[in-house]
């Protein structure tokens, strides 16, 4: 994406299922802590603005800490905890080298020898970026069940609701963030799960019999029940009690991702699949995805099973992370990504008029690059099926012959990105200057006004390094046509979910469609949709209807794209600029699976979305600069 954004988060779940002997004797005393660690290092593209870890321990006698929790926003947060927690265990056992496999005493005295192990990674979409921000979340207290941890891959469209829910429950929250309600939601459901079964018990046995008979009924399923059903959004939720039972829930629309993998020794849930099978060395067959509106639960005594928690809504998992945000090294993702590519060739055949002799093909690094395989594999098939035909004709001889069957499609790395640098600048001119000096390109590989250049990118959303860099530096190549290829359709609606997508402004196409309401005097219609917003937020209807689709409605795509291409054209560019789109229809041919579309259609998968866009375009209407959820 050359206009990167933030997004996403990442969660790392292990359960050992056996006694912690057992990994000491086997593994050694630190095999959970490593395999998280593996697990989060393969995740650490879904967050870099921080990271947390947190471990209970099943299995210590009172008076001994059980829960330890590591957190940083250290610019590598992930080895700052791990190599934190490194530090720690030599220092403990320097003096105790007897000890190394003794497994209770290591329980006992060294932190993060625990049995249920939970990371996180975040990207921070908005807000403070410091160390109260980072996951995993603790909510304390003197019962071990009544102990919770969690830590999420979420954003909920419906904060405000959930405060005031929690007001009514009689609570004084601290924060009226979405981590926070969720928290306290789950925990006072889980509060109420633990004095049920002590009302039950409390006449019958001692309080400490109660506490181990609440520890083996405690019901994760019926808590998340009673929690979540006013949760809108899309998530991926992790917690774990502190009597060692965990879970993971994921949202009734499958909006964000979440999988797991289980045997005899270990329970495993991450955000990628890739992650699981580097981690554990297990084929992507023994890897499963959680259902939408269901949860992954692990028992106290290792059991687990999948239960739905919540009404199921149309499955509409996130088509970027299939484009653009999670690795590519999963084959799905790998085929799916080729295939966005691969679908775009009969539009950039037209684009060049057909003239392949005299168009170079390249690519914007490094995510695109699935896509312009799959681009040129295209490009080599109608090439073969135009080599046949020649063929079959019969009527070419000779050199022109030897010519067409010996004909390839040029290719090369116009486009390379200065990693080394890094942006330190805040001011909008300043960042500019230094956007345009992020890129490099190859010299000398372009027929000065002959040649077309297609560049292929994952997807466009703000346009601004399209502006200031890239399409500046290909145009001195003096190429006679640059064409941008989008492996996304055009970017029209804000994210509500977890991407930092919010703002109705920065988007392009947002922008294109605002110049072709001036252009075809059309402008009292944003008046129009204003009022109509304005009118749905105060009702309940305003969680039903996207109002905004009605500003696309009377132009054609052809007439966006278009308009686009006129708004990333920099001043006193001399080739003509054209930007290729993805279709919808493609993208949900390509990513059959994931058909969470809502960037792209305005279709939201829950009622929250409506809101937060029709919210959207009213702030941009006042001039308010603030996301809308």
């Amino acid at each position: 994406m050359s206009d990167p954004i933030k997004h996403e988060c990442g969660i790392a779940l292990i359960r050992l299922r056996k006694p912690y002997s057992y990994y000491v004797e086997k593994y050694g005393p630190l095999y959970g802590v490593q395999k998280l660690y593996l697990l989060m290092e393969k995740q650490h593209n879904r967050g870099q603005d921080g990271a947390g870890v947190a471990t209970i321990k099943l299995s210590v006698p009172e008076g001994t800490r059980y829960i330890s929790r590591y957190r940083s926003v250290d610019p590598q947060p992930i080895p700052a905890i791990f190599n934190k927690i490194q530090r720690k265990f030599r220092k403990l056992i320097r003096d105790k080298k007897d000890k190394v496999h003794d497994a209770q005493w290591l329980q006992e005295n060294v932190p993060s020898t625990g049995e249920v192990l939970l990371g996180h990674l975040r990207y921070g979409t908005h807000g403070k970026n410091d160390i109260e921000t980072c996951h995993p979340f603790l909510r304390q207290n003197n019962w071990r069940t009544r102990n919770l941890v969690v830590a999420g891959n979420f954003n909920m469209t419906n904060v405000d609701e959930l405060f005031r829910k929690l007001i009514d429950l009689g609570q004084h929250p601290k924060e009226k963030t979405d981590t926070v309600t969720v928290l306290e939601k789950i925990g006072h459901f889980l509060d109420e799960e633990n004095q049920m079964i002590f009302d039950k018990y409390k006449y019958k046995y001692t309080n400490n019999e109660v506490s181990n008979i609440i520890a083996e009924e405690l019901d994760l399923h019926r808590v998340l029940m009673r929690s979540c059903k006013d949760f809108d959004g899309g998530y991926a939720m992790a917690g774990m009690t502190g009597h060692g039972a965990a879970f993971v829930a994921r949202d009734p629309a499958g909006i964000r991702p979440a999988y797991y993998y289980a045997d005899d020794e270990v329970v495993v849930v991450a955000s990628e699949k890739p992650a699981i099978k580097i981690a554990f060395n297990v084929d992507y067959s023994q890897i499963k995805e959680i259902k939408p509106a269901h949860a992954l639960i692990i028992e106290k005594n290792g059991d687990y099973a999948e239960k739905q928690f919540i009404d199921q809504l149309p499955k509409k998992s996130c088509s970027f992370e299939r484009i653009y945000f999670s690795r590519g090294s999963d084959p799905d993702i790998y085929a799916e990504r080729k295939n966005l590519g691969r679908f775009l060739v009969p539009q950039i055949l037209e684009t060049v008029n057909f003239d392949l002799e005299n168009t170079v093909f390249s690519y914007i690094p490094n995510t695109a690059e699935a896509a312009y395989l799959g681009m040129m594999d295209g490009i080599e098939d109608y090439l073969a099926k135009y080599r046949r035909k020649v063929l079959q004709d019969g009527k070419l001889k000779g050199d022109d012959l030897d010519k067409i069957l010996s004909f390839r499609s040029r290719q090369e790395k116009l486009v390379i990105k200065d990693a080394k640098l890094r942006s330190f600048i805040t001011s909008d001119d300043q960042r500019d200057q230094f956007v345009s000096h992020l890129y490099d390109t190859t010299y000398e590989v372009i027929n000065k006004g002959k040649d077309n250049v297609v560049v292929i990118d994952d997807s466009i959303v703000r346009g601004t390094t399209l502006e200031k860099s890239i399409i500046k530096m290909l145009d001195k190549l003096s190429p006679k046509k640059i064409i941008i290829v989008s492996s996304a359709p055009q970017i029209r609606f804000p994210d509500c979910y977890g991407i930092d997508m919010s703002k109705m402004k920065d988007f392009v196409a947002f922008r294109a469609v605002l110049a072709l309401l001036k252009q075809h005097g059309k402008e009292d219609l944003l008046d129009d949709v204003y009022d109509k917003c304005k009118a749905a937020i105060v009702k309940l209807s305003g969680n039903m209807e996207n109002h905004v689709k009605e500003l696309y409605a009377p132009f054609t795509y052809q007439q966006v794209s278009d308009k686009i291409a006129e708004i990333v054209t920099p001043k006193d560019c001399k080739a003509e600029i054209e930007v290729v789109f993805q279709t919808i229809d493609n993208l949900n041919k390509a990513c059959p699976n994931h058909l969470g579309d809502w960037y792209f259609t305005g279709n939201y998968p829950t009622p929250g979305g409506n809101r937060v866009v029709n919210k959207a375009f009213m702030f941009f209407m006042e001039g308010k600069a603030v996301r809308a959820y």
